[in-house]
């Protein structure tokens, strides 16, 4: 079997249906269909529970919400394809979508994720998502988010695929390892993309792979919400301090701590700075749990490579700030 799409649903009863049949309509490729319920309480579950009995469709029904990570590692365990697919609940896929991310992990064995156009669902013109970055600050970021799509048709080397709709090369999912579970949500991806780049592997970004997409329909945060603040204090502490070797962690501790200064005053201004210190009190515990990959000489390139694309980060992130005062997209 070529692909493996796994769906993580958690109350979607707004929208699954429509994404479930996004993902039938991809009639040029060879796949099955793995839907993860996480504990839903609305009529989302008795429509994941309608496609039973089709041929090449999968229901894991979780009793609560384990988190974005353990459900789609759940997903990726009974999974049978050569890639997996990850689309969320509330993106609804063009017919071509899947078809072309395969054409594009094909074009290279070292590829690892290939990440989709990510449209607004309500503005199509706009991008949703175009792959991620991370920046010197140790901010994770949505690259074209709320600018013109147009800008972002040529195709090419990113950061971080976005998990929201991405394809990943399951060989290098058994090197590397899945999703870290103690990324409960958010930058589960980025931390999987980032230990891809630490080895050496390439996250591109695909144009022609094509999708439009609810932002923050499951969690009900298009931008802050208290769930998504701490989730953000917490996983902004542990995506550097996991990824980073320590000599790379002393080099950047300036900007870092800058970083966590600028999120403070951001968060508490939006009245959410509570939240964004609970996240923090959460990290101090999870640091321990955390496991940190082993530093490695010969992967030395790829961890300089890593720190040209944080600086590389800092000035897109800076250029993007303007464009967003000066209201351009």
């Amino acid at each position: 079997m070529k692909a493996s799409v796994i769906i993580p649903n958690l109350n979607g009863a707004g929208w699954l249906r429509d994404s479930i049949e996004s993902i039938w309509a991809q009639t040029e490729t060879d796949f099955e269909l793995i839907v993860v319920d996480n504990g839903s309480t609305d009529e989302s579950l008795a429509i994941a529970r309608s496609y039973r009995g089709r041929p090449g469709y999968t229901l894991i029904e979780n009793s609560e919400n384990t988190g974005f990570s353990h459900a789609v590692n759940q997903g990726i365990a009974v999974a049978k394809g050569e890639y997996i697919a990850l689309f969320n609940n509330d993106a609804f896929a063009e017919p071509r979508w899947l078809a072309e991310l395969i054409r594009t992990a094909e074009a290279d064995e070292r590829i690892f994720a290939v990440s989709s156009l990510m449209l607004r669902y309500y503005e199509p013109e706009l991008a949703d998502d175009a792959g991620d970055y991370v920046t010197l600050l140790g901010f994770a970021c949505k690259r074209g988010d709320g600018l013109k799509a147009s800008r972002y048709q040529k195709p090419g080397r990113i950061f971080s695929a976005c998990g929201g709709a991405a394809l990943y090369r399951r060989a290098i999912l058994d090197k590397i390892g899945v999703f870290d579970e103690l990324f409960f949500a958010y930058y589960e991806d980025v931390d999987l993309s980032w230990r891809a780049n630490n080895f050496g592997y390439k996250n591109v970004y695909c144009p022609t792979a094509r999708c439009r997409h609810i932002c923050g329909a499951t969690t009900g945060a298009v931008r802050y919400n208290p769930f998504k603040s701490i989730q953000s204090g917490r996983n902004s502490i542990l995506l550097p301090y996991k990824n980073m070797p320590a000599a790379m962690l002393l080099l950047n501790l300036i900007p870092l701590v800058l970083g966590y200064l600028l999120k403070v005053v951001m968060f508490r201004l939006r009245g959410f700075g509570g939240d964004y210190a609970k996240g923090f009190a959460e990290a101090r515990t999870a640091l321990r749990r955390l496991d940190k990959p082993k530093f490695y000489w010969r992967n030395l390139p790829h961890y300089v490579w890593v720190e040209g694309s944080l600086i590389v980060g800092l000035f897109r992130y800076a250029v993007y700030r303007v464009q967003r005062a000066l209201k351009i997209t």
